[in-house]
């Protein structure tokens, strides 16, 4: 039976052998919201970059600059972290170019995976749908908070494993703390999120409705994959 494994922020991502394996990318609030969000929503492709200055250089030639650093917008940049900045007309059919606190770093430690795929709750069930078809072992790559694990993107992982469950193994107990996280709170997963450091966080910029959407399941069909140094729709 294949096997999946949660790797619960990216300073272990080390102890992953991620050779052969589909890696997926995680950070609920809000970089991977956005990602999905934007690729559903008409963007033609987005390039996470490590930088602010690598966001600088790319947008001199001419694609739209997003991002932030603890949560608030880079001095600069076109647009913020929102999900529902990558909504607008300003970025439909443009290329985008970000680097955030944790996303993008989760998303560029990834890459020796065969595949790299970009998860949300957003996009939970189509996700689980091309796991379950994929024939690969499975990575979960939470972001975290500057190297430490987060509520949000545990609870991800497990509400992940869980549609998974019949047709792949949990494999380490990162996966297991997760899935059992998952399961304690399913029925409460906004009230629970809600009450995480980073949602604490993001709470004094406003951000309410954000918290709220990033944790809403299924509102799009689309799966963003990581290919030639940017993301863009798999499927």
């Amino acid at each position: 039976m294949r096997k999946i494994e949660v790797c619960l922020t990216p300073e272990l991502i080390h102890q992953y052998d991620l050779e052969g394996k589909i890696a997926v990318a995680v950070d609920i609030f809000r970089a991977t919201s956005c990602m999905v969000s934007g690729i559903a929503n008409g963007v033609a492709d987005i390039y996470p970059v490590a930088t602010v200055d690598e966001c600088f250089e790319l947008g001199k030639e001419g694609m739209i600059m997003a991002g932030e650093r603890g949560g608030i917008k880079v001095d600069g940049f076109d647009i913020g972290n929102s999900p529902f900045d990558y909504m607008s007309d300003e970025v439909k059919g443009k290329s985008v170019v970000v680097s955030t606190t944790n996303g993008t770093r989760t998303i560029l430690a990834s890459l020796n995976a065969d595949e790299v795929l970009i998860g949300a709750f957003l996009n939970i069930g189509v996700l689980a749908e091309y796991l379950k078809n994929a024939q690969k072992d499975v990575v979960i790559h939470c972001a975290g908070w500057k190297g430490t694990v987060n509520l949000e993107d545990t609870l991800f992982a497990g509400a992940l494993i869980n549609l998974l469950i019949d047709q792949m193994e949990i494999s380490g107990d990162s996966a297991l703390i997760a899935h059992q996280l998952y399961l304690a709170n399913q029925d409460k997963l906004l009230e629970i999120a809600r009450q995480s450091a980073h949602a604490q966080r993001l709470s004094g910029f406003g951000v309410a409705k954000d918290i709220e959407f990033c944790m809403t399941s299924n509102q799009y069909e689309t799966i963003p994959v990581y290919v030639d140094g940017k993301l863009k729709s798999l499927n």
